[in-house]
């Protein structure tokens, strides 16, 4: 049957994964960096997606496929989106606050750490941790402390980080998750910062949606690092 459902350009798409979270029926996943529609039966056309999508690389059209399947879809969004387990006690998962300074290594001669809190990485944070209430919020592409050397004075100094990557994350509740970190905590301010590559603008429209979404006016400011370590950009 002739039907409406959707396109992707894959020389448009960087595989940034935003669009994989916004299709209710578990109809899109990211295969060898490209945003990929899993069956046409899972489609319903209506383009959820669309709008979630950095590059454009989404659009609707009209051709022969399979009629949409809502039951099959159904299930299909339901096994994607089944909440992975965590391990209970698992130390790499628990909550902590510590003052900057206590971390030194004097064997490799580096300066102290600037890191205020654990865990980092997105996908472990908790919305509901209390480092959050008055913080100012850093949001780092998980490249940027390895291509910038100054990432610890220059941006991590005095802010709660999170880092995550857009590419080669799974990244589906990473939007609903910053969200309530922004929604439900006294954020002070945002702060993201991300590479030049593609791949990061993923990166930075998932936290713009996100303060959108929280329903605050909260300041932001966005960096963008190059790959050789230098800032390119600030606003």
């Amino acid at each position: 049957m002739k039907r409406k459902i959707i396109r992707i350009n894959e020389e448009k798409c960087d595989g940034c994964g935003l669009c994989v979270p916004s299709c209710s029926e578990g109809a899109l996943q990211i295969v060898n960096g490209k945003a990929r529609l899993v069956k046409d039966s899972f489609c319903d056309g209506l383009g959820d997606c669309l709008g979630d999508c950095p590059r454009g690389a989404i659009t609707i059209e009209e051709r022969e496929a399979d009629a949409f399947d809502g039951v099959a879809a159904m299930a299909r969004a339901e096994a994607v989106n089944k909440p992975q387990p965590v391990l209970s006690g698992c130390p790499g998962t628990k909550a902590m606050s510590f003052k900057s300074g206590e971390i030194k290594s004097d064997t490799l001669q580096l300066k102290t750490s600037m890191l205020e809190q654990w865990p980092v990485q997105l996908h472990l944070v908790s919305p509901e941790a209390p480092y959050w209430q008055n913080a100012d919020l850093l949001i780092a592409a998980s490249c940027v402390p390895v291509a910038f050397g100054e990432f610890h004075a220059k941006f991590l100094k005095g802010r709660k980080v999170v880092i995550a990557c857009p590419k080669l994350d799974r990244t589906e509740g990473y939007l609903e998750k910053l969200t309530e970190i922004m929604k439900y905590n006294s954020i002070a301010s945002v702060t993201v910062v991300h590479m030049e590559v593609p791949c990061c603008s993923g990166l930075v429209a998932m936290v713009e949606k996100a303060l959108a979404l929280s329903g605050k006016v909260i300041p932001y400011r966005r960096v963008k690092i190059g790959v050789r370590g230098e800032i390119l950009e600030e606003k």
